[in-house]
């Protein structure tokens, strides 16, 4: 008798390998073929999805609720406020409970250390909605859209300007791992974590630069994200006085490569850390990579589910 397959769980970027990275933008490619052609692909029947959310949401629910019905599957939605998660129920106790009850758990929270104590104590495989320190889900999104529109993001020089947060260190950790230069500029007191940006093996995969021009010059992306993420809006106006010259601009585009595409995760904040111009013009591809989640994430849930198909 064969030996189950061990669990894997997806917490941060680099679980996964460039092969599996690989394979899984293959895959979603095809899904979103079927899914644009009215095709059902319902790999996932019967199987249930428990949706956990600590953080509020809007991309992050539709997208894994509607991918997971898509695929043939249920969801169980679950907040702070309906459940037992804001109360005194210690978080390895409800992940025992949780997992022996559905195929799949969805948490988006606070702390990755949180995350990390319910994936220790779950029976399915855990997959990191966002956290403080990591947006792994949100990254694989944004390189499968660059490589629709370019191809292969390899040897590729990608700039992020803004703050040194979650998804400024996923980022990096997609660079070191996938091959491609990460150019990182942030205002002083906001850079990027080392230690959390970092792969297990101590690899770096960005540089930092004081100028966002600087960073901007020749790269084949452009992205950012809010001023202010979710958890920090006490330090609302220092960080709008803080980042006031590292806003996307025209300016800074035409910095970039003629064809640099402009990537944001949403929700933006025109006129802060992105301009209406920029944003709503012919080099952004947001909508889309909104859109992506969606079948990136079907992609992720099917092969931890199943393995490759």
């Amino acid at each position: 008798m064969t030996a189950p397959a061990p669990i894997r769980h997806y917490l941060q970027f680099s679980d996964f390998t460039a092969d599996e990275y690989a394979y899984l933008l293959e895959r979603a490619a095809l899904i979103k073929r079927k899914f644009k052609a009215y095709e059902k692909h319902h790999t996932l029947t019967d199987r249930t999805l428990a949706l956990i959310f600590e953080k509020a949401s809007t991309r992050t629910r539709v997208s894994f609720e509607a991918g997971m019905y898509q695929l043939g599957g249920s969801v169980v939605h679950l907040t702070s406020g309906d459940s037992q998660l804001g109360r005194s129920e210690p978080v390895e106790d409800t992940a025992r409970v949780i997992s022996r009850m559905v195929d799949a758990v969805m948490i988006r929270t606070f702390e990755q250390e949180r995350l990390q104590r319910f994936a220790a104590h779950s029976r399915v495989p855990v997959i990191n909605g966002l956290t403080n320190e990591y947006h792994p889900c949100q990254i694989l999104a944004d390189i499968f859209t660059y490589t629709e529109h370019r191809g292969s993001i390899c040897g590729k020089t990608v700039a992020w300007i803004g703050d040194g947060n979650n998804m400024a260190n996923t980022w990096a950790q997609a660079a070191a791992l996938l091959g491609f230069e990460l150019r990182v500029s942030t205002p002083r007191g906001y850079e990027v974590d080392t230690a959390l940006a970092a792969l297990d093996g101590g690899g770096k995969g960005w540089q930092n630069f004081a100028d966002p021009r600087q960073a901007c010059a020749g790269a084949d992306l452009v992205t950012t994200d809010v001023w202010t993420s979710m958890g920090y809006e006490a330090e609302n106006e220092a960080r709008r006085k803080a980042f006031a010259n590292w806003r996307v601009d025209e300016s800074l585009m035409r910095m970039a490569k003629l064809d640099a595409l402009f990537m944001h995760c949403l929700p933006a904040h025109r006129g802060e850390e992105v301009t209406a111009e920029v944003i709503d013009g012919p080099q952004s591809v947001v909508w889309d990579e909104a859109e992506n989640r969606m079948h990136v994430q079907k992609a992720l849930l099917e092969y931890l589910l199943l393995g490759r198909q």
